[in-house]
């Protein structure tokens, strides 16, 4: 990756999925380009192409037409293998559900990943306690997923997410399940993660408290980008570019 490189380049991707006898279009020809130590929110009504946008740059699915590039690497020319190495070294991913394991610990979730990664054990205790610290969690690390509140959880997901050290945090509706102070709270947790550890965040919502916090703001209807809304700081002025919607 060249220091002018973009950190994820979408460059002309179409996603079709077969539906009976049918096939329907989730994504129609969409390129984009996010440079690293971006805050940036996908954003569009149920069904525009939200989701299957963030699938497709976090490796979960593959495009049927067009490529996805992270850090310089054509992810269609990936194996599996290589495809899997990619997402669990580069990117972390937030679920609107936690998706946490009932069973352990907070400090046990955020450790999973590294487990995964064959870290060793004394290196695991580090980056767990920096990871739990970052998100305000240490005085909880021991208590189960059923003995947090909704944002705690959230947090430990994103301990989780960010444990690994990626270059890029990918959360899908982080906010769809908590009230509006847990859900400012994680708002700005997030954004003091981009500031401060430089991580670079991409997530689907159509949560307007998020929006109204977010620097650049990317709007799918019907599988196309209709804009791409910049600002300087997020209650400046934005500078909105309108794109061609699309054409069937």
């Amino acid at each position: 990756m060249a220091p002018t490189d973009p950190l994820v380049r979408v460059d002309q991707v179409t996603r079709k999925f077969p539906l009976d006898h049918n096939t329907v279009t989730a994504l129609d020809n969409v390129s984009l380009q996010i440079d690293a130590g971006e805050f940036l929110a996908i954003s569009g009504p149920s069904g525009s192409g939200k989701s299957t946008l963030l699938n497709l740059i976090g490796c979960i699915d593959k495009p049927t037409s067009g490529r996805i590039l992270i850090a310089g690497t054509d992810t269609s020319r990936l194996s599996p293998s290589q495809t899997s190495t990619l997402r669990r070294e580069r990117i972390g991913f937030v679920f609107q559900t936690f998706n946490l394991i009932p069973v352990f610990t907070a400090a046990e979730n955020v450790e999973y990943p590294l487990l995964v990664q064959g870290v060793s054990s004394s290196e695991r205790r580090t980056r767990v306690a920096e990871a739990l610290a970052n998100v305000g969690l240490s005085a909880r690390a021991q208590q189960r997923p059923d003995l947090l509140s909704g944002g705690e959880r959230q947090r430990v997901a994103v301990a989780r997410a960010i444990v690994h050290r990626p270059s890029l945090v990918l959360a899908d509706e982080p906010t769809a399940n908590l009230d509006t102070r847990n859900a400012t709270q994680l708002i700005d947790l997030m954004r003091d993660l981009n500031r401060s550890l430089g991580l670079t965040f991409i997530f689907s919502t159509h949560d307007q408290r998020l929006l109204e916090h977010t620097p650049r703001i990317v709007r799918l209807t019907d599988g196309c980008i209709i804009s791409d809304t910049h600002s300087e700081s997020s209650e400046g002025a934005r500078n909105e570019q309108v794109l061609t919607a699309c054409v069937s």
